[in-house]
């Protein structure tokens, strides 16, 4: 997983979101929730490098899917909604 150098919540971000925004202009920055790396905000020749990096041949359906891929997909969708329901109020 990526280091970086300064994290915020997700509360920092509602109250100190210009001074984040400005960060993330000159280098990512994360975004945490109940103390989870949940997001990355990072400037937009950033975003497009990592797109001109990546795969786009990775794409495709669910219906496509192998039954392995699926299932683990399946499995990652339930466990991001179980800890976002754990963690409501």
């Amino acid at each position: 997983m990526p280091r970086f150098d300064n994290s915020y919540s997700t509360s920092d971000l509602s109250r100190k979101s210009g001074d984040i925004i400005a960060e993330a202009l000159r280098h990512p920055v994360a975004i945490t929730q109940r103390n989870k790396l949940r997001l990355v905000l990072l400037n937009i020749e950033d975003y497009q490098r990592l797109l001109r990096q990546s795969d786009h041949q990775m794409s495709g359906k669910i219906e496509t899917m192998s039954d392995a891929l699926f299932s683990e997909f399946e499995n990652a969708v339930d466990s991001y909604a179980q800890d976002d329901e754990g963690g409501r109020s």
